[in-house]
């Protein structure tokens, strides 16, 4: 870890492949991949590193009034690939994102596996946010959302952080830090001690299918 880059902040090492021993062995150590499709495989490591802990999210009012009354419903593990294709899409910037093809068949053969799981926030039936990640004992590895209408995304989350206090997750990794992600109440911890919680709570074990019933006031 000490040797990943200043300069790109926390480029660790390229190559490589992503097949599932690969890329779990490599989240159990706090390592991500991320690169474009014109780059070889780059493994990241950055520090600081932001995280959310479950008790520590915060919901604006509105976001509370939504959650409350909102036309949203969420579903766990019941639309992986149309989320992880819809976190792929173009950003409001006209840019890709970093998802490219190999990535996605990589997560969709891990999500098979247990490992991977989506939250996804429905209005009327159409799947309007989402995010997905990686699951490993008691920590989430948050890798991307998405979000079609107003707090959509924001609804996920608050989802994920009622299944990260259900199935005993201590710690959401939200990798790189962001004004969005530090207003729900993530923060930035120092990557030795973001390691140290690894240890302690990262396993590789499967959890199998998040699948649930539906929750919220949608219809």
């Amino acid at each position: 870890m000490d040797q990943a880059l200043r300069e790109p902040p926390g480029l660790l090492a390229a190559g490589g492949d992503l097949a599932p021993a690969r890329l779990l062995a490599a989240y159990e150590r706090g390592i991500f991949p991320w690169y474009s499709s014109q780059q070889p495989i780059l493994w990241w490591s950055p520090d600081p590193r932001m995280v959310l802990f479950p008790g520590e999210l915060k919901l604006s009012r509105s976001l509370r009034k939504t959650l409350r009354n909102g036309p949203y419903l969420t579903r766990t593990d019941t639309a992986f690939e149309a989320v992880i294709e819809a976190c792929a899409g173009p950003r409001r910037s006209g840019t890709d994102t970093w998802l490219n093809h190999e990535m996605i068949a990589s997560y969709l053969e891990l999500h098979r596996r247990g490992f991977a799981h989506s939250v996804e926030t429905y209005h009327s039936q159409r799947l309007v946010g989402g995010l997905y990640g990686i699951h490993l004992g008691g920590v989430f590895f948050g890798e991307s959302m998405f979000s079609r209408e107003r707090d959509a995304s924001k609804v996920a989350l608050a989802r994920l952080v009622e299944e990260c206090r259900v199935r005993g997750i201590y710690l959401i990794d939200c990798q790189v830090a962001s004004s969005h992600l530090a207003s729900l109440g993530a923060r930035e911890i120092p990557r030795t001690e973001f390691v140290v919680l690894l240890r302690r709570f990262a396993r590789r074990i499967a959890s199998g299918s998040w699948a649930a019933d539906s929750r919220g006031n949608g219809r």
